[in-house]
């Protein structure tokens, strides 16, 4: 994959896109843990949160994509990420958070519930970058900013138009189809078989969305 290339540039928004998708709640947890600082002491826990917070994202996601290389890995990957498509379709998330009253502690608040909550957008960005440092390091300083100043309006923008959520559903369900059809483990059987891997994509695109729609309406005519 060159740098900028149409391949490249592609799979760098579908990144942006994804942890913007994935991570609007984070914002909110964020905001929650600055809440009862000083407002001047709010912008540093915010700064230094986003610091520490692209650091620890950076880092798992590196190890994420270590891990991939190994075989069956990618097949897990594949799964997991077929179950994290159907999650964010299926599932409406909810956070309570105390609020610090120190910047210190509002700052490791930050950065362990970004950590924890960005257990998703790891292995949605580990799976679209095929190994691409460049483009994973880009994609989590461009996105991380964007999660933690700008998700609030994301969110509502969301809210208004609900099919953005189902464009990311799609891109990771294309995205696991594609690494579970590209594990070393199965290369040497579909090597030769044109399209596999974009086949297997589409598969798990139509699953996932046909899950997820018979999942939605059963709850949403099941008697209150």
């Amino acid at each position: 994959m060159e740098f900028l290339s149409t391949e490249f540039l592609w799979a760098l928004l579908s990144i942006i896109f994804i942890d913007l998708v994935l991570a609007g709640d984070n914002a909110i947890v964020i905001g929650m843990a600055a809440r009862k600082l000083p407002l001047e002491q709010q912008k540093k826990a915010v700064i230094w949160g986003t610091a520490g917070a692209i650091g620890i994202r950076l880092l798992s996601t590196l190890v994420v994509v270590w891990l991939l290389k190994i075989p069956a890995l990618m097949i897990i990957g594949g799964i997991l990420l077929i179950w994290i498509a159907c999650k964010l379709l299926i599932e409406k998330k909810e956070h309570d958070l105390g609020a610090p009253d120190s910047l210190a502690n509002a700052v490791k608040t930050i950065v362990i519930a970004d950590g924890v909550m960005g257990i998703d957008n790891v292995i949605g960005v580990a799976g679209l970058a095929h190994g691409n440092m460049t483009l994973i390091i880009i994609g989590i300083l461009i996105t991380i900013p964007i999660v933690i100043w700008g998700s609030t309006a994301f969110i509502k923008l969301i809210e208004r138009y609900p099919a953005i959520v189902y464009i990311g559903g799609g891109i990771l369900a294309w995205t696991a189809g594609g690494m579970i059809a590209g594990d070393v483990i199965f290369e040497k059987y579909f090597s030769g078989v044109p399209y596999i891997r974009s086949i297997v994509s589409f598969t798990t695109l139509l699953g996932v969305m046909l899950i997820s729609w018979m999942h939605n309406r059963k709850k949403a005519i099941r008697p209150a």
